[in-house]
């Protein structure tokens, strides 16, 4: 990793004091990986804040530069398991308050909502690699996907 140093925003940091967690050496190489705008791996054991330190990036960057529109995609590879990501990243989205919206899309997700994350996609887009497939397989995946800056 690079030997840039970059900090969390102050309502960050107070959110993980409050949760009893401090900012972890991984996490910091994950949010300076991200700003270098370098690819990462990150590897950790179960518990260890994986699914933070993969989204953290993207909250900051969102928080301190807002878009409309999909800057973040994460792909997971089990339907349940993108529902229980969304609970995990809703949570300090609520608790900081941030104005990021998140949503999951799976094969479940009703055609109303799958139509409106078509012209108005979220911030934050959790979904299966089958779930991908089909929306770029739409002719209008481009716009979706345009303004698109990570992958998880």
């Amino acid at each position: 990793m690079g030997s840039a140093s970059y900090s969390l925003p102050k309502h960050f940091e107070h959110w993980f004091t409050k949760q009893g967690w401090q900012f972890r050496d991984y996490q910091q190489q994950m949010l300076a990986a991200y700003m270098e705008a370098r690819s990462t791996l990150l590897i950790a054991p179960t518990g260890a804040g994986k699914t933070l330190s993969g989204l953290l990036p993207s909250l900051v960057d969102l928080d301190r530069s807002p878009q409309s529109g999909m800057h973040t995609l994460y792909i997971s590879p089990l339907k349940a398991l993108t529902h229980d990501i969304e609970r995990n990243v809703l949570k300090p989205v609520a608790d900081m308050q941030l104005n990021i919206s998140v949503e999951t899309r799976t094969g479940d997700t009703p055609s109303h909502k799958r139509q409106r994350q078509r012209r108005k996609p979220p911030n934050i887009l959790l979904t299966t690699p089958e779930s991908l497939m089909l929306m770029l397989s739409y002719a209008d995946a481009d716009r979706m996907f345009g303004r698109l800056r990570c992958i998880v």
